[in-house]
């Protein structure tokens, strides 16, 4: 399952860090207003991340892990999903975002998307010259996806789904592999029941086939969600991985100027 409403990122804060953050509202192409939280450093960034939440949209965890990344220099924007059927207000813990997620479509999660990553290129967030996608599980999956997209310098998901959509059957990452050009990075785990390492195996075959620049890391014994400093067994695993995103957009957003 994934994270608890209390949970918070396996990364400490940055002390002395001048970081500034809003709640915002975006809208989408289609005239959809949704959510966001932005986070931005002091200092106008060349990268910027839109994080992409789980299954329960934005809530405190995706929040903070903006946070994280503004203290490490890269502006961030997190964003909600149900700005269609649940409105821009936020929400507690017996929000029924089950009912929501079942309600959303590859579609209207692209476009919200798009709507973050115009906000990151504008005045606003001091116009980013790189920007990624950073997803978990729900997020993950979809993050991958945003990889078709000309304007994307890379592509991150933690524990994403990779077969037909749970609530429409669309097509996953793995049988979409031919249509992402960004850069890929997979974070999976290794005791990740429901996402099994044969699924895993399959996903980096098709992005070696289609000639994807992708990297695919699985933490043995690490289950789904493990990215959670709750966690304190997958404390490396954790490090590990946070390191990995860094670098990935470090280094890529470089070579981009």
């Amino acid at each position: 399952m994934c994270v608890p409403r209390d949970s918070v990122p396996p990364i400490a804060p940055i002390a002395g860090a001048a970081v500034t953050h809003e709640l915002i509202q975006l809208e989408a192409s289609d005239g959809n207003h949704l959510a966001a939280f932005a986070a931005l450093p002091s200092h106008p960034p060349g990268a910027g991340v839109v994080v992409l939440p789980d299954v329960r949209g934005l809530f405190h965890f995706y929040e903070e892990l903006a946070l994280r990344l503004a203290e490490c220099g890269i502006a961030a924007v997190a964003i909600d999903y149900f700005g269609r059927t649940a409105g821009v207000s936020e929400r507690d813990e017996e929000f029924p975002y089950l009912e929501h997620v079942a309600q959303t479509t590859p579609e209207g999660v692209q476009a919200d998307v798009d709507a973050a990553v115009r906000y990151l290129r504008s005045p606003r967030a001091c116009g980013c010259d790189s920007v990624f996608t950073v997803g978990f599980c729900f997020g993950g999956r979809h993050s991958w996806l945003t990889a078709a997209r000309d304007d994307l310098t890379g592509a991150v998901g933690f524990y994403g789904s990779l077969g037909p959509g749970r609530w429409d059957g669309a097509p996953g990452p793995t049988s979409r592999a031919a249509e992402l050009r960004a850069p890929i990075l997979a974070l999976m785990g290794g005791a990740d029941e429901g996402i099994p390492a044969d699924a895993v195996a399959e996903f980096d075959a098709a992005l070696d086939a289609a000639g994807v620049d992708h990297e695919v890391v699985t933490y043995e014994g690490a289950p789904h969600s493990f990215f959670d400093r709750r966690f304190e067994e997958h404390a490396d695993a954790s490090a590990d991985a946070w390191k990995r995103v860094l670098g990935f957009v470090r280094e890529r957003s470089a070579a981009t100027r």
